[in-house]
């Protein structure tokens, strides 16, 4: 496998350097009650290539223009981009000439401004055509919203002020993984996430009471949307943690270290609450193999074994530039 390009190793802003790609189709409705027309509607799913932060606008229709349009909000809540990067798409290709014309229109003083931002506007670098692969971390976005909105949907058809609030609640909880250890004081058991990069702290949902187990005819449209908040939660939250390597028990390997930040596996937590602990003690059996470990989570202590954990690398853990994926 060969290195990371250098754009996705250099250090900047989060979405100066984005990938993205569309996700969908999906049913909106124009309005709510019985008889109102659905048409079919796409997600433009935005990534961070420094911070891996995930960005959802739901878009109209397949059109350049209508891509401009989620394109224009994108950039004014998270600024405007250096570089884009997506595929061949018609849809794109026709964005970024639409963007080129427009950068020459604009007058003098308005180009000074952008030349001052970016060089040339925004630079659009299109992977070979038929080479998905080439686009990888803005596809794995896309599969994470695609596989369980798709599921948590089902035959629900939401109006686009609906669909637009679920969107940003999911959003929420894709920028709410971890990454690493903050710091490595055994008693900090908080971890970096994509939502520190945005707003400077973990991104937190709303207290409320789980309606996974409500009946739907028993809900408000709001509730609903809950619900479908809750229920992609559960699925997508679950399988991060279990998708999550684990070494087969071929050869010995090296046991954990006391104090390291870990996942406990199959916690149920509310959304864009991960099960974070720290490791306190370690239980070697007598063949000198460790295979349970207590762990300290911010309110109690556990034993589990090894296979129901997790471990997040630490700030000490260098990656060396160009680290294969």
């Amino acid at each position: 496998m060969g290195n990371l390009p250098p754009e996705r190793v250099t250090p900047a802003r989060p979405f100066l350097r984005t990938g993205v790609d569309y996700a969908g189709p999906i049913f909106v409705c124009t309005s709510r009650g019985r008889g109102h027309r659905s048409y079919k509607s796409f997600i433009a799913v935005f990534v961070c290539f420094s911070s891996k932060a995930v960005h959802l606008e739901l878009v109209s229709d397949y059109t350049s223009d209508a891509f401009l349009a989620a394109f224009r909000r994108f950039v004014s809540r998270r600024g405007l981009c250096e570089e884009m990067y997506s595929d061949c798409g018609t849809n794109f290709v026709g964005a970024d000439r639409t963007l080129r014309e427009l950068f020459l229109a604009s007058s003098l003083e308005g180009r000074r401004i952008a030349n001052t931002v970016v060089t040339e506007g925004v630079k659009w670098r299109f992977n070979p055509p038929v080479a998905s692969h080439f686009g990888g971390l803005w596809e794995a976005a896309v599969k994470s919203t695609k596989h369980h909105l798709r599921r948590v949907i089902g035959e629900t058809t939401l109006t686009f002020e609906e669909m637009t609030t679920f969107l940003t609640q999911v959003e929420a909880c894709l920028n709410s993984r971890p990454l690493q250890a903050l710091s490595d004081d055994p008693d900090d058991v908080s971890a970096l996430t994509p939502g520190h990069f945005l707003v400077g702290a973990p991104l937190l949902a709303v207290p409320e009471p789980s309606l996974t187990k409500n009946a739907e005819n028993t809900l408000s449209r709001w509730q609903l949307v809950q619900k479908m908040r809750d229920h992609f939660w559960q699925r997508w939250s679950r399988e991060y943690i279990h998708e999550t390597p684990q070494p087969k028990w071929l050869k010995n390997e090296a046991a954990p270290d006391v104090g390291t930040l870990c996942l406990v596996r199959s916690e149920v937590t509310p959304p864009n609450r991960w099960p974070l602990a720290r490791i306190t003690r370690l239980h070697p059996r007598t063949d000198g193999v460790t295979r349970v470990v207590t762990v300290k989570t911010p309110t109690s202590e556990l034993i589990r074994p090894l296979t129901k954990i997790v471990m997040l690398p630490g700030i000490t853990d260098a990656t060396p530039p160009h680290h294969n994926a």
